[in-house]
């Protein structure tokens, strides 16, 4: 017999927990582009292979890295929007660490 209490409060604990690990890793994403530093990585062309990105759009977000580079915040307002971002991650990463301990039984002993 199934015990639909328990399984609505895993839904619901894994609904909010997942929207928690989403939402703190946009907010550190948002808070590094904010600091300047806009994580973007260059291309690279394999022989062969596809390009990832056509020259017209590497220009476009060579642009882009530009203008949030020259943001209007102070070198302070900067290093505080680094520092939560980073912040943000290291409870992002605890958030899934943690969520592997519950899943693991042999982490448990």
């Amino acid at each position: 017999m199934i015990d639909w209490s328990a399984f609505l409060v895993v839904a619901f604990a894994s609904l909010l927990s997942s929207a928690v690990v989403v939402s703190l890793y946009s907010l550190g994403l948002r808070l590094l582009t904010t600091a300047g530093r806009v994580p973007v990585v260059e291309p690279v062309e394999f022989t062969g292979a596809i390009t990832v990105l056509t020259p017209k759009r590497a220009a476009k977000e060579a642009k882009r890295v530009r203008k949030a580079a020259a943001s209007p915040l102070g070198p302070v307002q900067k290093q505080v929007a680094l520092m939560g971002a980073y912040a943000c991650f290291v409870l992002c990463s605890a958030a899934v660490l943690y969520g592997v301990y519950l899943i693991v039984p042999a982490l448990h002993r």
